[in-house]
């Protein structure tokens, strides 16, 4: 299926690995133009890379921290003056610590609000009048299906990120029509932090296989199995398309069927 994306410029946050990496390949494969950002250099070199040997359209790199306004300001105007504008936004961002809610701290908090939500609001922010002169803008904001079920030992996530379901809410009205905006709700996927976690359990001797460790993420899904990264990312692309052009304000969670909400 053609997307008809080709051409069309994305900005993908948190994008040198995992679900942010998968969703700028997709994108990049249907022949948009994809700027990916990491703090870290090596990582985006390699995940340059890495996307380039599937694209159809161009890919530029800028090192930014999306937990720094002046930084995600940068990354709005590079990809400005290499392309000439923006047509879709996909926020994506690190994971936060995780833990029972008493061995939080106050700091924790703190970082973990500015690396979910005040990233996807500076960002908005940065864009929108981009996204407004396209005839094709679009945010979509990777969250968690923490969203809608909460999960032990993860309260960061748990209740901060519901926070961004709310923005996303507010501006698929206040953006519209000019601008769709959406949200990913990813269960589990074989991202890179999964597979180290996997692969840290099997060195404990917790498990005693990386198949087995991976069979336990996998033990509450329908589908029986986790996700592959591309599928997630294949979905990011579908909702920055055309073929989604009646879809805005939508939560669409992509995790097997894990969610019974």
């Amino acid at each position: 299926m053609d997307l008809g994306v080709a051409g069309e410029t994305a900005i993908v946050t948190a994008s040198s690995s995992g679900l942010g990496k998968a969703s700028a390949t997709a994108l990049a494969r249907e022949g948009a133009n994809v700027v990916i950002c990491s703090r870290s250099r090596d990582n985006l070199d390699e995940a340059a890379a890495d996307i380039e040997a599937v694209a159809d359209g161009t890919v530029l790199s800028v090192q930014a921290d999306i937990t720094d306004h002046d930084d995600v300001e940068a990354l709005v105007q590079a990809t400005v003056e290499e392309f000439g504008g923006v047509d879709h936004v996909v926020t994506s961002a690190g994971g936060v610590p995780s833990g029972p809610f008493l061995e939080i701290t106050e700091r924790d908090w703190y970082q973990a609000y500015d690396l979910l939500v005040m990233s996807v609001v500076w960002l908005a922010e940065a864009a929108h009048p981009h996204l407004v002169e396209s005839d094709a803008g679009t945010i979509t904001a990777i969250t968690s299906t923490s969203v809608q079920e909460a999960i032990d030992g993860l309260v960061l996530s748990n209740a901060v990120r519901r926070a961004v379901v709310g923005l996303v809410k507010t501006l698929a009205q206040e953006f519209a029509p000019d601008v769709r905006t959406n949200a990913v709700l990813p269960g589990a996927h074989e991202t890179p932090r999964i597979q180290e976690l996997v692969e840290a359990a099997v060195e404990r001797g917790d498990v005693p296989s990386y198949e087995e460790g991976l069979a336990g993420w996998h033990a509450d899904i329908p589908l029986d199995r986790i996700g592959d990264p591309m599928e997630l990312g294949d979905a990011v692309a579908f909702l920055a398309s055309d073929r989604a052009s009646f879809v805005n304000g939508a939560s669409l969670p992509v995790d097997g069927g894990t969610l019974r909400s």
